[in-house]
């Protein structure tokens, strides 16, 4: 077994229409369908297996609403499985939105004392880390402010630091490096193969294909919550850049 192994996982949402907590329209419902509340069954995921090695780097690719970010959530613990197993040997750290689990009225500062603790860090240990923590975010002379008035940026450049200084056994990150300039994220991903090198497992989801084919130690392309493909980057890719113009346009229609 390797830090991260998922069997058989599927996802299913319910999506209320129409709904409503007024008395009246909820009598009126009784009489008239046009009120009634109706639900729609969603299955974002379906029968997914994937496993993860330590100090592997995986890829997920694939068009938008496949899955990916629903799978990323269950690996972190954030949404449990309708159906299926996940088993986790270590520390997860995910980073899955820009910002995520910042509190907007608190400071720079202050937040990362908040998300630190959170993985068990006592402010002795956070202390000691938040130098190098402020000095890769390149936020010094900004941590005193609220964070609701950084830019997006800047709120990602600090998220991806608090995570990155974590000791932990995997990294989840979503998109986070589509934001910033080039060179920070030269900087992300120089910081992601030390990290790998030490024994961390990274899971990336990225719509750039040339950084999973060229970071990521293997791939899977998920298509409306099913595994499309698994195996050597450059083959997922290539199999993902030639069915994606056609899955696109099938949800077109």
């Amino acid at each position: 077994m390797g830090v991260l192994e998922l069997a058989g996982i599927s996802k299913r949402f319910v999506l209320r229409h129409n709904p409503t907590f007024d008395f009246k329209v909820r009598v009126l419902a009784l009489f008239h369908s046009r009120h009634r509340e109706r639900r729609q069954e969603v299955w974002a995921l379906r029968d997914v297996d994937v496993h993860l090695d330590r100090g592997e780097s995986l890829g997920l690719v694939g068009p938008n609403g496949s899955g990916k970010s629903t799978l990323l959530r269950i690996m972190a613990g954030i949404l449990r499985p309708t159906q299926g197993r996940v088993e986790v040997a270590g520390t997860v750290a995910p980073m899955l939105e820009l910002g995520v689990g910042f509190h907007p009225e608190l400071t720079g500062r202050e937040n990362v004392f908040l998300s630190t603790s959170i993985f068990g860090l006592g402010r002795r240990q956070t202390e000691a880390l938040y130098g190098r923590i402020v000095e890769f975010a390149e936020l010094d002379g900004f941590m005193d402010a609220p964070v609701k008035t950084f830019s997006t940026g800047m709120a990602m450049r600090l998220g991806f630091a608090v995570a990155t200084h974590l000791q932990t056994d995997i990294l989840l990150v979503d998109e986070v490096l589509a934001v910033g300039d080039r060179a920070f994220q030269e900087k992300c991903l120089a910081r992601m193969s030390e990290l790998r090198s030490r024994g961390c497992s990274i899971v990336v989801v990225s719509h750039d294909l040339a950084l999973v084919q060229h970071y990521c130690d293997r791939a899977y392309l998920l298509v409306d919550g099913r595994v499309a493909a698994e195996g050597q980057p450059a083959k997922v890719v290539a199999r993902y850049a030639c069915e994606g113009a056609s899955i696109e346009q099938a949800r077109a229609v």
